[in-house]
């Protein structure tokens, strides 16, 4: 029998802040980190010393990992922990730091992703992305994962009736949501026309249905609220996460991520129930995977999130307000970043620090990170539900 998990009940979320984004940098991961550092300190009113935790991920510090970056940074955390897991890393880090704090291991954690995009990054990324890549898809001639979505976006088309028009009024909404967002780098509207004859990728998957590399770098600050409210900072309270690796591994083709096996846990530790969720930020480097984190999260039953879309609007003032920033797939993917993009807008939503469209009257806001695609599938998933501090 498993043992009843601990609350969060004394956990904030502070100081959100993001690295304007930008297509191709000649910086390093380290420059993006560092500066993401500075704005958690500038916006904190914290000296270097006084943050003495760090969870830190990155595609691209390489050959460096977190213990490289504090030389780099000159800090001399006595917690520190490296997020190798991509898309999944937002969550997964504010878990880590959550519990150190609880712990006293810490007092206030940095959580920082950040990533550059050379001209040629990206390509040597996903050349050694890993060893089931390497031994099981390259030398057949596929080249990353446009090709492994593609695969899932077409099996999952065939299984359960999902249309282009379905995915494309996702990224379309995404796209309105954008718009008022100052760091998305996708500005112009997207119209139905235009994301059905865009030009194609990887069949079915067309161009505005691939998330952009880019470089940048997002951040934010775990302690307690007690120290929080001392030092004057808005915060968002944690309810409740989860996080599974290498889920359903007996699925021939995923259908469903490890949000399907832990959705119960994530509800009855936070209390409520999807219905009481006011936004979802969802991972979306391509639009099937937010079908499933819809499906697997208990907004619907599996392979009715084509119906779902087609019944709600997804926009920041509609009624299943989704990616409210943009989504990656407005905003671009600054590599691990990608993973706390998020995150970052959950917490600025729940702390009226919004930089876009706000929510109105939002309370509870749900955010779900996928990530590491190996061979077929993507290995890690990860959810939390996040409050308003007078909720």
């Amino acid at each position: 029998m498993s043992r009843q998990r601990q609350g969060y009940d004394d956990i904030a979320l502070c100081a959100p802040v993001t690295i304007p984004y930008t297509r191709y940098s000649l910086r390093s991961a380290h420059w993006f980190c560092g500066r993401a550092l500075a704005a958690l300190l500038e916006s904190a009113g914290l000296r270097k010393t006084d943050v003495d935790g760090y969870c830190i991920s990155s595609f691209t510090l390489a050959p460096d990992t977190a213990v490289g970056l504090t030389q780099h940074l000159g800090v001399t955390p006595r917690w520190l922990d490296h997020i190798p897991m991509g898309g999944a890393s937002g969550v997964v880090a504010l878990r880590r730091a959550a519990r150190a704090v609880q712990a006293g291991d810490a007092e206030v954690v940095a959580c920082i992703a950040g990533d550059t995009n050379h001209v040629d990054s990206f390509r040597k990324t996903i050349a050694s992305f890993s060893q089931f890549a390497n031994d099981a898809v390259y030398p057949y001639g596929s080249g990353g994962p446009n090709a492994s979505f593609a695969f899932l976006t077409d099996h999952y088309m065939r299984e359960y009736g999902a249309t282009r028009e379905d995915f494309g009024k996702l990224c379309i909404a995404q796209r309105d949501n954008a718009l008022r967002f100052p760091y998305a780098l996708m500005k112009r509207p997207l119209t139905l026309d235009d994301y059905l004859n865009a030009r194609p990728i990887a069949d079915p998957l067309r161009l505005f249905d691939c998330v952009m590399p880019c470089a940048g770098a997002e951040a934010f600050l775990v302690m307690t609220q007690d120290r929080a409210r001392k030092l004057g900072l808005p915060f968002a309270t944690l309810s409740s996460t989860i996080e599974r690796h290498n889920a359903f591994p007996d699925d021939p083709i995923q259908i469903r991520g490890g949000w399907a096996m832990d959705v119960d846990d994530l509800y009855g530790l936070a209390g409520i129930g999807a219905p009481e969720i006011d936004f979802v930020q969802a991972y979306d480097d391509y639009p099937v995977i937010c079908f499933l984190q819809i499906e697997d999260l208990g907004f619907c039953g599996k392979g009715d999130a084509s119906k779902f879309v087609r019944e709600h609007a997804l926009t920041v003032n509609g009624d299943f307000p989704f990616n409210t920033s943009g989504g990656q797939l407005s905003v671009g993917q600054a590599g691990a970043a990608g993973g706390f993009l998020g995150l970052i807008e959950a917490i600025r939503q729940l702390t009226d620090q919004t930089l876009g469209d706000a929510v109105e009257n939002a309370r509870h806001g749900l955010v779900s990170c996928f990530g590491m695609i190996n061979y077929d599938r993507g290995l890690c998933s990860s959810a939390a539900i996040l409050g308003r501090s007078d909720a």
